[in-house]
């Protein structure tokens, strides 16, 4: 088993918000795929590693479960509904609830308040290449994912984790669903 802590490039790969009274939802990116990173240097030589896009196609994602830097209380799960993971072009989306524990509750209050910013994911690799020009490990498959952490100290250090303000996106959603209506209004 492999362990990697990554996340999403860009801002707004993680998200935390509260849709109703005692639901704690987290949202992001515990893999982006053709994201290089550097896991380390020996004798003045530097090592890659990059997750090719789709490499989660196929693979086992059952009973993934989120915690917090790959131990401790289980957070959430895929086999009872409080984790969602969705391979996108981007890479492996997630969404977890963490309204089921006190220990969840603390967590979504520590990513909500900016504490913890990094994603990380344990896995086994099905598929692998290696470029030796580059010494870039390139990884083409995975076959089974064991959990999703969110972590203190992540390999893949372009990661970003935000929280998002709950009135700010109703007012966003508000928003574009007006105007769309007034499209469509136009359009008649």
């Amino acid at each position: 088993m492999e362990i990697r802590r990554i996340a999403e490039v860009n801002a707004g790969s993680m998200e935390t918000r509260r849709e109703g009274e005692g639901d704690y939802i987290v949202e992001g990116y515990a893999c982006v795929y053709e994201s290089a990173t550097t896991l380390g240097e020996i004798d003045g030589v530097e090592y890659h590693e990059i997750i090719r896009m789709y490499a989660h196609s196929n693979a086992d994602l059952s009973d993934c479960i989120f915690l917090y830097n790959h131990e401790g209380q289980v957070l959430a799960r895929v086999s009872n509904g409080s984790l969602e993971l969705r391979e996108t072009a981007r890479g492996l989306w997630f969404r977890a609830s963490l309204k089921h524990s006190e220990a969840a509750r603390e967590m979504y209050s520590e990513i909500k308040a900016g504490l913890v910013d990094k994603m990380s994911w344990a896995f086994i690799v099905d598929k692998e290449s290696y470029n030796h020009k580059t010494n870039t490990r390139i990884i083409e498959k995975i076959k089974k994912v064991f959990d999703i952490s969110a972590v203190s100290a992540p390999a893949y250090q372009d990661t970003s984790i935000y929280a998002r303000n709950k009135k700010k996106e109703d007012l966003l959603r508000e928003l574009r669903t007006t105007k769309l209506k007034a499209m469509i209004e136009g359009l008649k």
